[in-house]
C-alpha cells in the first residue's frame, strides 16, 4: 500500500489536532488559578471515568434487549476489587486483574 500526500496530511492533521487537544488544557490552566471549588470537583474526574469504564466492561450490550453481565469480567473484577482495597497500588492492581481475567479464560 502506497502512502500518497493526502493520507500523510490527514495523519498529520489529525496528530495535530490530537495534541493540541490535549496540550491546550495544560497551557491556559498554568495562566489562570483555579478555585478551590473547581479543584475539589475536578479531583472526582478520574475515579467517575474509571468506574464509567469498568461498568462498561461488564455489561454486554445486546440490539433491543437488555444488556447482561459479561461474566469472565465480573469474576475477574472481584480479586482485582479485593487487591484494590488491599494494596491501593496500581501496579498490583493491574497485575491482578489482568492474571485473573488469564486464568478464568483458561478454565471457560
Amino acid at each position: 500500500m502506497s502512502l500518497n500526500s493526502y493520507v500523510l496530511l490527514v495523519i498529520l492533521g489529525t496528530g495535530l489536532v490530537t495534541w493540541l487537544s490535549r496540550i491546550t488544557p495544560f497551557v491556559l490552566l498554568k495562566r489562570f488559578k483555579l478555585s478551590p471549588i473547581v479543584v475539589n470537583f475536578l479531583g472526582f474526574v478520574p475515579i467517575s471515568i474509571m468506574t464509567a469504564l469498568w461498568i462498561q466492561s461488564l455489561l454486554v450490550q445486546h440490539l433491543g434487549q437488555l444488556p447482561s453481565l459479561n461474566v469472565p469480567n465480573v469474576l475477574a473484577s472481584v480479586p482485582t476489587l479485593i487487591s484494590a482495597v488491599i494494596s491501593k497500588n496500581l501496579m498490583v492492581i493491574v497485575l491482578v486483574g489482568v492474571i485473573s481475567l488469564g486464568v478464568i479464560n483458561l478454565l471457560m
